[in-house]
């Protein structure tokens, strides 16, 4: 998105939304590394793309990937705040998400892992022996492949002493 100024450019932590009607605009603030940032995250970003009047589906997909980015920075960092930040152009929304640290990544699961299985084919908990099984079951991992599903791209860099994840729409 050439359009979009780039994340790690400063944004004022007012929370305030500017622009509407198709005009660029920026909406910026921390959330605690708490369980608790993670809705707080997902409400501005809705509350902003609302303002912007941006169409349902995305603001829907918007609340989706912020949610599974800023938990992942919940689950993977050990900062205190997480920055998020949504930029609006005429080419789309970007939204951003920063931590502080040197936190691996999390790589998203394989597409295959257990997504999609049909119900018979689920192993049976006495099938359930070794660790592989039981990975494949798992409800972690899998938020990395909904923001690729969600996301027009998406990618993550070491920035300013920690770690961005970013994603457009």
């Amino acid at each position: 998105m050439s359009e979009i100024v780039s994340c790690a450019e400063h944004a004022p932590d007012d929370g305030g939304v500017r622009g509407a009607g198709g005009t660029r605009g920026a909406h910026s603030w921390w959330v605690p590394r708490l369980s608790g940032g993670v809705p707080e995250a997902r409400h501005r970003v809705q509350e902003a793309m609302r303002a912007w009047g941006e169409p349902a589906e995305r603001i829907e997909a918007a609340a989706l990937i912020v949610t599974e980015l800023v938990t992942n920075a919940v689950q993977h960092t050990s900062t205190r705040r997480i920055r998020c930040r949504l930029l609006r152009s005429a080419d789309g929304v970007r939204i951003c998400v920063w931590n502080r640290g040197r936190a691996r990544i999390p790589s998203p699961a394989s597409p295959g892992d257990s997504a999609g299985l049909p119900v018979g084919q689920v192993p049976a908990a006495a099938d359930l022996a070794g660790d592989d099984a039981l990975d494949q079951l798992s409800e972690d991992g899998r938020g990395l492949l909904l923001v690729d599903a969600l996301a027009a791209r998406w990618g993550t860099r070491a920035a300013l002493a920690g770690r961005l994840v970013w994603a457009d729409l």
